[in-house]
């Protein structure tokens, strides 16, 4: 690595500079996927950069940008590109970020009308600096996609709020069709992998989602490879169904660079198979399990089968 190449992962990383190297291993045949190259990828790439706006696609090194944006889908990042948490799995800089930009809602709705999206994806940093971390911005974005296209299904995938009173309903009382936050991984790695964050606080957020509003669907995902075992994930799976969690994503977690937590090993595709059945087994409506399944990834087609699954599953009952 070259001393400038160096320099912008400090930099990026700053809290991680002196963590020991974790090497990263190479990928097995079942992950790896080709360099983004199309023209529809070039085209959403100028639509974001035209209009200002972060996507946790880049800025997250998501493996399947290549896909996405050849299809003209992106999950956009509100709220800067600068996170106040420092997770040892995530790519996303951390540091002081930068004050809120007001025409951020109305340029996040532009493009979504411009791509002609039938389903979106916001998520955002994380920004405890912020008294309300966040949620009326996230609130002012979704009223701002509503008024430009009204038909647009809105999912968001947002922070966990810890210790802002009230942000959650103010998130909640704007009515997105899918509310996503990640528990990321089994309660034991916390400490290590998801520090500024606490489990059960994340769990809850979940939970009271449904208890403010029950037609709201919630989504929540993991990743493996980080060092869990399959009955922590299951403990997880039944922590999840008791706060009424719709749709379970899980996924192998994919170290961005040496100063990331460590891969403890490439989970196979059978694996994440058993997973997506032991899942459906407890009551999920939708499970997405496989080494590139991403919160986003294919979240439009995704919503389409979780809204079909809650049909079904109210008619059964009544």
């Amino acid at each position: 690595m070259t001393d400038v190449a160096s320099e912008t992962k400090r930099v990026r990383h700053p809290e991680k500079a002196h963590k020991p190297d974790n090497p990263i291993q190479r990928k097995p045949s079942w992950i790896r996927v080709k360099a983004p190259v199309s023209k529809q990828y070039n085209e959403t790439r100028e639509l974001m950069r035209g209009l200002n706006l972060t996507t946790v696609c880049e800025e997250a090194s998501c493996p399947n940008i290549g896909e996405c944006w050849s299809k003209k889908h992106a999950t956009m990042m509100i709220m800067g590109e600068i996170c106040t948490r420092a997770c040892a799995f995530c790519n996303v800089s951390t540091g002081k970020p930068n004050a809120l930009d007001p025409f951020e809602p109305f340029n996040v709705a532009k493009a979504v009308s411009t791509m002609g999206l039938n389903h979106v994806v916001i998520t955002s940093v994380d920004r405890d600096d912020l008294a309300d971390g966040g949620a009326q911005h996230f609130a002012e974005v979704i009223q701002a996609i509503r008024e430009a296209s009204p038909e647009t299904t809105i999912e968001i995938l947002t922070p966990d709020f810890l210790k802002k009173d009230g942000a959650l309903e103010v998130v909640v009382a704007a009515k997105p069709d899918v509310f996503n936050h990640n528990l990321e991984t089994v309660p034991k790695l916390y400490t290590t992998v998801r520090p500024g964050a606490r489990y059960f606080h994340s769990l809850r957020l979940l939970q009271r989602v449904k208890e403010l509003d029950p037609t709201i669907f919630t989504k929540s995902g993991i990743m493996v490879g980080l060092g869990e075992n399959k009955d922590e994930v299951a403990q997880v799976m039944d922590d999840m169904r008791v706060a009424d969690i719709d749709f379970l994503t899980i996924g192998q977690y994919l170290q961005p660079t040496i100063k990331h937590h460590g891969i403890d090993r490439f989970v196979t595709p059978d694996e994440f198979n058993a997973y997506e059945k032991q899942a459906y087994n407890k009551g999920f409506l939708m499970v997405s399990s496989s080494p590139l399944t991403r919160s986003s990834h294919h979240a439009g087609e995704d919503f389409a089968k979780l809204k079909a699954a809650r049909e079904k599953l109210n008619a059964k009952q009544a």
